[in-house]
C-alpha cells in the first residue's frame, strides 16, 4: 500500500470516529404540570423538575432541548423515538421495563380534592368510589384508580379542566398530585381545593427511550445522587414551596 493510500485510510478512520462521538442533542419532553414543569411568561419551560433536569444535564455535559407537549403525545414519542427522555414520569411496575430510568427527581403523593365548601368528609379511598372523580387521561394516577374499581372516573386532557369541572359540579372529587392541584388553582386565581387525604407516595423520574446507552443512564444517576447529597434538590424544592 502506498503512503498516500495509508494516509487516506487513517483520515477516514479519524473522521468516522469523530462523527460517532457527535451525538445529536437529547430531546427532552415534559407536560404542563406545575410546579414541576410549566411555561413562564416568556414561553420558557420552567418548574421544580425542570430546574433539577437542567442542573443535572449541565453537570453531566449533556446537550439537550426541552419541549412541552400534551402528556399522551410526549409519552408515546419517548417510547418510540431514540435519543428521547420524558419527565416527570411516575415510575410504576407497569412502566418499569418500558424505559430506562434516572431518578427520582422528586417524590410526591397522590391525593383527592374537593371544593373548599364541600361537605364530604372522606378519609379513605374505597369511600370515594361512589362519587364522580376527575382524572387526567394517560396519567399513572388515573390508571391506578381504574384498577381499584373507580367506575365513575371521568378523564380529560388537561388538569386545568378538572379545576373547572370541580367548580361547576361536573365532578365531586379531583384526583391529582398533592402540589399540582393547589398550584393550578393559584395560577387560575381560584380558591384552593380542599385536600381530603393523600393515599400513595410516588417517585417522579426521567424516563429514557430503551435504546439509550446504559453508560449515560449510570452517569446521570450518579450525578443526580451527588446533587442530592449536596443539598441541591432540597434547595430547589424549597424555592417552589
Amino acid at each position: 500500500m502506498s503512503l498516500k493510500l495509508l494516509w487516506r485510510g487513517l483520515l477516514a478512520c479519524i473522521c468516522l470516529t469523530s462523527a460517532s462521538l457527535q451525538a445529536a442533542p437529547l430531546e427532552v419532553l415534559t407536560e404542563d404540570s406545575p410546579p414541576f414543569s410549566m411555561l413562564n411568561s416568556d414561553d420558557k419551560v420552567t418548574g421544580l423538575s425542570t430546574e433539577i433536569v437542567e442542573e443535572l444535564f449541565k453537570r453531566a455535559g449533556v446537550e439537550y432541548h426541552i419541549s412541552l407537549l400534551p402528556w399522551k403525545r410526549a409519552y408515546a414519542r419517548t417510547r418510540n423515538t431514540a435519543n428521547t427522555a420524558l419527565y416527570s414520569t411516575t415510575r410504576t411496575p407497569e412502566r418499569e421495563l418500558l424505559f430506562k430510568w434516572v431518578g427520582p427527581l422528586v417524590t410526591s403523593h397522590w391525593a383527592l380534592f374537593a371544593t373548599p365548601d364541600s361537605p364530604l368528609r372522606i378519609t379513605e379511598l374505597n369511600a370515594a368510589k361512589e362519587y364522580p372523580v376527575g382524572g387526567y387521561e394517560g396519567d399513572a394516577l388515573a390508571r391506578y384508580l381504574w384498577t381499584q374499581g373507580f367506575t365513575q372516573l371521568k378523564l380529560v386532557h388537561s388538569e386545568r379542566e378538572n379545576l373547572k369541572r370541580l367548580e361547576d359540579g361536573s365532578i365531586k372529587l379531583w384526583a391529582s398530585g398533592e402540589h399540582l392541584a393547589p398550584y393550578i388553582a393559584q395560577q387560575e386565581g381560584a380558591a384552593a381545593p380542599k385536600m381530603l387525604f393523600t393515599f400513595r407516595e410516588v417517585q417522579m423520574s426521567l424516563a429514557f427511550n430503551k435504546s439509550t446507552p446504559d453508560e449515560l443512564i449510570s452517569k446521570l444517576n450518579e450525578t443526580l445522587d451527588v446533587m442530592r447529597k449536596e443539598g441541591v434538590i432540597d434547595a430547589l424544592r424549597n424555592k417552589y414551596q
